[in-house]
């Protein structure tokens, strides 16, 4: 099958299987009668080695299930990064989807294997006619951006939607800076505190849900509030003053299940951004709750809106630097430009 030379970039294991037709619902899927090549992208240490142990045990049922109508091409990560190249080698392969199987992270480096200086990755297969999907498995710590779609932490019910193949056209975000590099993010993009808590949460992940408030409790130690640049929309230059948190969403969910951007929508081609502005380490102790429900819009010193583009900058003079994060990714410091790419990835849904 053409996907054989991902094995030059990952442990890959492909099972081949007798032709079926493919449902006649399918979305987005390819008109020819060719099986399916399915490249599961496999993070075997994700939430502390349970990703790759519930895999194991998952691969049975997903041979039954999906083995006579699917190539299945099972995809091992080696170490930070590695999913990008498996995932840009598949889609230049043809693979009629690239799936990941892990948390939060895992789908990270999926979703930027979808692109590649600035401009999406595409099949260098002539008789391709349809683009690569993407799917996912939620196995990780957090399984965040699952949120927004209200899907469980269920393997078997993740494979059922990879069976029916449903697929609609979904939003990404980009992040550009100084140097010109292009980051991509399917979720949550953050800046400041959150994005602090965030980078010492990632060392914590063996505390499972717990690091998101371990490393909460270490980000408040030395925080402080700090005046920025805004602007919207390549609009005019605000000040921002006393900035606590800055979070730009396409989905709606993180650090374990915060509702962070209540109204953002993966498929509205808008970010929501949402402000907190001059808090103290007690009004996240008392308004905690709020955050989880997603209804602290109404609180004092916060606000949101919805935008096409936002750029930052830090200009509190401070020095040290303000971290920026994305889909719980360590990203640096401002300044930033973070943008929506609209209807930038086909989605099993």
């Amino acid at each position: 099958m053409a996907l054989g030379r991902v094995i030059y970039v990952a442990h890959t294991v492909c099972i081949r299987s007798e032709l079926q037709p493919m449902a006649p619902d399918r979305i987005g899927s390819s008109s020819s009668s060719r099986q399916r090549d399915l490249v599961f992208v496999v993070n075997p240490l994700g939430a502390n080695g349970r990703t790759g142990k519930e895999w194991r045990k998952l691969v049975p049922y997903l041979r039954s299930r999906l083995g006579k109508e699917c190539n299945i091409c099972e995809s091992i990560t080696s170490g930070p990064c590695h999913a990008i190249d498996i995932t840009r080698e598949a889609i230049r392969e043809g693979a009629d989807a690239v799936i990941a199987v892990g948390g939060d992270g895992t789908l990270h480096e999926v979703v930027n294997g979808f692109f590649w200086a600035g401009k999406p990755v595409v099949s260098q297969v002539k008789e391709s006619t349809h683009s690569t999907a993407l799917g996912l498995i939620p196995l990780g710590t957090g399984s965040d951006f699952a949120r927004t779609f209200g899907w469980k932490n269920d393997p078997h019910e993740a494979i059922e939607r990879v069976a029916r193949g449903l697929r609609s056209m979904i939003d990404v975000g980009v992040i550009t800076g100084e140097s010109c590099d292009h980051h991509y993010f399917i979720n949550v993009a953050d800046i400041h505190l959150s994005a602090k808590a965030g980078f010492y949460a990632s060392r914590y992940k063996r505390f499972g849900n717990l690091c998101y408030v371990i490393g909460a409790l270490q980000a408040f130690i030395g925080h402080q509030n700090q005046d920025m640049r805004i602007r919207f929309n390549d609009g005019p230059w605000e000040t921002c003053p006393q900035v606590t948190a800055l979070c730009i969403g396409n989905a709606k969910y993180f650090g374990g299940g915060m509702k962070i951007t209540p109204n953002a929508d993966p498929f509205s081609r808008n970010l929501e951004v949402v402000t907190l502005q001059n808090f103290k380490w007690y009004d996240f102790v008392l308004k905690l709750h709020k955050l989880y429900s997603g209804t602290h819009l109404s609180v004092k010193n916060v606000s949101d809106r919805s935008v096409l583009s936002i750029e930052v900058e830090d200009i509190s003079g401070m020095g040290g630097g303000i971290y920026i994060q994305s889909d719980g990714e360590h990203l640096g410091f401002l300044p930033k430009k973070i943008s929506v790419v609209p209807a930038a990835i086909e989605m099993i849904l």
